[in-house]
């Protein structure tokens, strides 16, 4: 299987978004990535189910929505209907979280679960047959631009062995500090989605930027070869 490329919309020009979106739609990116945040269970907000259903109505690719926010399982539908096909909820927010993963998949959507950096992956044990993707945060959630964490290095290696282990078909996304420089040794640790916010829209050649993320991927299998 091929690594996938999510941009995170977070990063991009909201005064020019539809500009923005429309680059997207002719890059050789995978999924669009769009960070929700309530200022509760993060210090930042971003933006809702109306902002997310105008951004469907203009993308040619799935919509991959990371759910920063407490209490996820009352919003499941809004963002269902708002236009999300992969709604990524976290671990540390969800007081039911099998129960919420159910819903999303009974919504037709793909699940996730987020783990912050202080949170061991181990947790997902019971729950990694469950879902569609396991998402390592490599920065301290709420903010773009942060400095990515080194230990993520070590998180997603115990993760995928643990995918393994259980035989689980759990994708593992990453998402924070990713850029050219450090998404080789992302992928031979294992992640499969690589989440790019401000190394991608802070490039004066975004298209190319993107280009280079999927030349990454491409490296390192021709260096394992």
């Amino acid at each position: 299987m091929k690594h996938l490329v999510a941009p995170s919309i977070l990063s991009a020009d909201f005064l020019n978004l539809k500009k923005e979106i429309e680059m997207l739609n002719k890059s050789e990116a995978d999924w669009f990535h769009l960070d929700v945040m309530d200022g509760v269970f993060v210090p930042n907000i971003t933006f809702g189910f109306s902002i997310i259903g105008q951004i469907k109505k203009i993308t040619v690719k799935p919509l991959d929505v990371h759910l920063m926010i407490i209490q996820p399982e009352r919003h499941i539908e809004e963002f269902q209907k708002a236009g999300a096909d992969i709604l990524t909820i976290h671990y540390e927010a969800c007081k039911h979280l099998h129960r919420t993963i159910q819903i999303i998949h009974s919504c037709n959507m793909k699940a996730g679960v987020s783990l912050n950096p202080h949170t061991p992956v181990h947790l997902l044990e019971n729950i990694i047959n469950d879902i569609d993707v396991a998402l390592i945060m490599s920065v301290n959630p709420g903010y773009g631009g942060q400095k990515f964490i080194e230990n993520t290095y070590n998180k997603i290696i115990q993760l995928k062995k643990l995918i393994k282990q259980k035989k689980s078909h759990a994708l593992i996304e990453v998402d924070g500090g990713v850029n050219i420089s450090n998404a080789p040794k992302l992928i031979k640790a294992g992640a499969d989605i690589l989440v790019a916010g401000n190394s991608v829209f802070s490039s004066k050649d975004p298209m190319t930027e993107i280009h280079k993320l999927i030349l990454s991927r491409m490296q390192y299998k021709f260096r394992n070869q």
